[in-house]
């Protein structure tokens, strides 16, 4: 695919002032003068209401977040070798982020598993690829890196060999762009059913077509690795446990014992296949209990149920701005529940994936928990995603993953 002539889209007085700090979205609110007839993902010039140079970047009409940069450069042309270029250089990242971090190279073992692309952290705006193995798994979630799709699968087909590409475009997301859900095999062969991976010698299996997400949850690596070490003799409490990622690592830390809670049949079936993949069989140090986690909270609460650790890892509480005190109340329910279920010496991982809360207001959250269960808490650690899921500075969005390690007295 090759790069067509740049429309433009100018700003209205004064709103120029986040890209000039190198912030790659534009709201709708921050625009003068559309593209004239500018098409979903095009590529076009902003320009201040002067018309000075802001930046390139993929038009998207239908969302809120008008516009998304893919350069500030204006002699950076858009077209096939940018894609190759970029995602290059995030595979080169890993390399080097992954060797310094636990010796372990991108392309070994095969059973590897990581972050190739990092959306906007990445220069990629929309754009999210996990290697699981062999096989990658790609989201197309903005109007630009959808245009671009065949430029984008053609240079991971070249830069990665991978035997399997594989679709996973049905976040909710992408009805905000105005696209549609495409699930499904891009090129290759069709993965062998749940493919297996390691993580610091813990085995998991990955469902790639049904799983949330792109089938795992691979930001929460440092939080396992938590587990993994903390969690030693003591009794867990898993909560939102989804395929048991939390609750292999705790067991392979030593746990004594290990209930895992979540509403899906299926992500319980899964975890129940993920202990047994490391040694371990329900029943023997592990259970489940499938239910409506705030519901079994409060029955665990009422009947005076305790543990020594427990962790919270739910969904997403808030995706839009005026959901933020619904969620904020959501969190500080559970958070709530769960200290009052620990005995003294407890441990409680809690954890928000909402970009919206941000790690102050969570933290805000978690205190006002503690001193409405009359439970003394004291902060350990704070906890967030891993190298392979970076943070652009001029983009603090991308800091969504917030966790806090605390010790109940």
């Amino acid at each position: 695919m090759t790069a067509a002539a740049t429309a433009t889209c100018r700003l209205a007085a004064g709103k120029e002032k986040s890209l000039r700090r190198r912030h790659p979205w534009v709201f709708s609110g921050a625009i003068d003068t559309e593209p004239g007839r500018a098409t979903p993902g095009e590529t076009i010039d902003l320009l201040s209401c002067d018309g000075e140079f802001l930046a390139r970047a993929a038009w998207s009409p239908a969302s809120q977040i008008r516009a998304r940069v893919w350069s500030f450069e204006q002699g950076e042309t858009i077209d096939d070798g940018f894609f190759q270029r970029r995602i290059a250089a995030a595979i080169e990242v890993r390399s080097g982020l992954f060797a310094a971090a636990n010796g372990t190279a991108v392309r070994a073992p095969e059973r590897s598993a990581l972050r190739l692309v990092h959306g906007e952290s990445d220069g990629l705006p929309g754009l999210i690829v996990d290697r699981y193995g062999e096989v990658l798994v790609c989201q197309f979630l903005a109007a630009g890196v959808e245009r671009w799709r065949d430029s984008i699968i053609a240079a991971l087909q070249q830069l990665t060999a991978c035997a399997s590409i594989y679709e996973r475009s049905d976040a909710d997301v992408r009805a905000k762009e105005g696209l549609g859900v495409r699930t499904g095999l891009v090129s290759g062969r069709e993965p062998d059913g749940l493919l297996p991976i390691d993580e610091n010698g813990r085995s998991y299996l990955v469902d790639v077509r049904e799983g949330h997400k792109t089938g795992f949850y691979l930001d929460q690596r440092p939080g396992r690795d938590a587990a993994a070490r903390l969690f030693h003799g003591r009794e867990v409490l898993n909560a939102f446990s989804y395929t048991g990622g939390f609750s292999v690592a705790a067991l392979a830390g030593g746990a004594a014992a290990v209930l895992d809670v979540d509403t899906s049949a299926t992500a319980l079936a899964l975890a129940r296949r993920n202990i047994e993949c490391n040694g371990f069989r329900n029943g023997d140090g592990y259970e489940q209990l499938e239910g409506d986690v705030f519901t079994v909270l409060r029955r665990f609460r009422d009947s005076r149920r305790s543990f020594d650790a427990i962790v919270l890892d739910p969904p997403k509480f808030a995706d839009a701005r005026a959901h933020l005190d619904k969620a904020a109340r959501g969190y500080k329910d559970i958070n709530l529940l769960a200290l009052k279920l620990l005995r003294p010496g407890g441990l409680l991982l809690t954890f928000s994936c909402s970009g919206l809360v941000t790690p102050e207001l969570f933290q805000k959250i978690v205190a006002g928990a503690a001193v409405d269960a009359r439970r003394e808490a004291v902060l350990i650690e704070r906890l967030s995603q891993p190298p392979d899921h970076p943070v652009l500075l001029a983009f603090p969005e991308g800091a969504y993953l917030k966790g806090l390690l605390c010790r109940v007295r």
